[in-house]
């Protein structure tokens, strides 16, 4: 750094005008002296101004300060920075890490003008990881310097996080439209960050349970459904014109779909996934098993179990309750064709680039579907049970043995327990 003129006329390490020295000690290393000038130094700093009270530099003009090796760059620095007007502090500094260094020397020295253009410069520029951590350790010895330097970091208000969660889901799930094709890139970085949002604590729990981003989320429900039918309602057209990409873009949808489901699943609205699910479900088979597609749309048709077994899993376990009716119709209506696909997918596994349905979405599915037939009606396990054992030797999967052996069990016990029951007392109840 070239000599800087100060105010007062003096320049940094001048010995014709100099009346005093200053050494940052270092270990096992020669000493470097700076000649400077003690009005500067009192003037700036509250060390120096100690120091050279309680010292006649006419006798000792050497000032030994120890210095870690590591710092001993940012210790100088602060000392050259002590000759420059206010003004020309700040446009010293040429990145972060060297303003958090001489902003930690000039606090050990009680350098108020450094310390404060220090603070300055940081708090307007910006920090990587690394350099936040060292921030937040230095801030620690500022006290109320501090706040404007952490402003950055201060908890937002719970409106602001509400307001930032509801935009974040309107722009993940595409609500804004028209949605141009390159914004893909930030619409799954919101997702990411939603996800990220989310996790549990309680300044989650207090914005995932307002009404305002239930309504959201639940609108973002049934834009991305809709997305969905659209594709659908296309792809018989853009199938014929390009195949990779029609299936891509139903994939997409598909892929926002389960993004969603596992947000809803996070903050307890599953429910409204299932009916939704439930709703489409006829429509979205009756597209994706038209003859026209029995030899394509593998991925899709993969991609539709994965999703359809996030909501057979939420019935299977209780998380959703539905009239015995409904549970009927989603198993109905979506069991042969995870059988079928199922089926395609194991025949195919030989060959390596074909899709394989994952072991354990397999084994989730399955006991899914075991724990939603006993839950059912004793005559509705018999139908669903019977079609099972008739296509045995077609589909092995899924396995429904266990669901078997228990409702043999129950028909032949119900007549009993259920009459012992009601006639074994003045209060009668039935033991299930």
């Amino acid at each position: 750094m070239d000599p800087v003129k100060l105010v007062e006329g003096y320049k940094f390490d001048d010995h014709t005008t100099s009346d005093v020295r200053v050494c940052f000690k270092l270990i096992d290393e020669l000493p470097e002296w700076f000649s400077c000038h003690s009005s500067v130094l009192s003037q700036n700093s509250k060390y120096f101004a100690d120091w050279l009270a309680q010292n006649d530099v006419r006798s000792n003009n050497c000032i030994e300060i120890e210095c870690p090796r590591v710092e001993y760059d940012h210790y100088v620095k602060m000392l050259k920075l002590m000759y420059l007007p206010r003004e020309s502090v700040i446009d010293s500094f040429d990145s972060v890490k060297s303003a958090v260094g001489v902003l930690r020397a000039s606090k050990s020295l009680g350098c108020e003008l450094v310390t404060k253009s220090c603070i300055e410069y940081i708090e307007a520029a910006s920090w990587d990881e690394k350099e936040e951590e060292e921030i937040l350790e230095v801030a620690r010895t500022l006290g109320s310097e501090a706040v404007s330097l952490l402003a950055r970091l201060q908890a937002p208000s719970a409106d602001t996080v509400k307001n930032v969660f509801i935009s974040a889901i309107r722009f993940a799930t595409c609500m804004e439209s028209p949605f141009p094709p390159f914004l893909d890139d930030l619409k799954t970085s919101a997702q990411e960050q939603i996800d990220f949002m989310i996790h549990e604590d309680d300044d989650t729990a207090l914005v995932t349970t307002d009404e305002d981003v239930k309504s959201v989320v639940q609108e973002g429900l049934r834009k991305l459904l809709g997305a969905l039918r659209t594709a659908l309602d296309l792809l018989s057209t853009e199938f014929d014109q390009s195949p990779d990409q029609a299936e891509q873009r139903i994939l997409c949808s598909l892929a926002d779909i389960d993004w969603i489901v596992n947000l809803l699943a996070k903050i307890e609205m599953m429910h409204d996934f299932v009916s939704c699910w439930s709703e489409i479900s006829d429509h979205v088979l009756s597209v994706v098993q038209d003859k026209k597609y029995i030899s394509g749309l593998w991925a899709v048709k993969a991609k539709l179990i994965e999703v359809t077994g996030k909501a057979l899993d939420a019935v299977g376990y209780g998380s959703v309750v539905l009239p015995s009716s409904s549970r009927v119709h989603i198993l109905k209506t979506w069991l042969p064709y995870i059988q079928m696909t199922k089926r395609f997918l194991d025949e195919n596994s030989k060959n390596e680039t074909s899709l394989q349905m994952d072991s354990d979405l397999s084994q989730n599915i399955e006991s899914a579907i075991v724990s939603i037939v006993l839950a059912l009606p004793s005559d509705d396990q018999a139908d669903i049970l019977s079609e099972w054992m008739k296509q045995a030797e077609q589909f092995r999967y899924p396995d429904l043995t266990e669901a078997f052996e228990v409702w043999c069990y129950r028909s032949k016990t119900a007549k009993r327990r259920l009459v012992g029951g009601l006639n074994g007392g003045s209060n009668p109840t039935v033991s299930l």
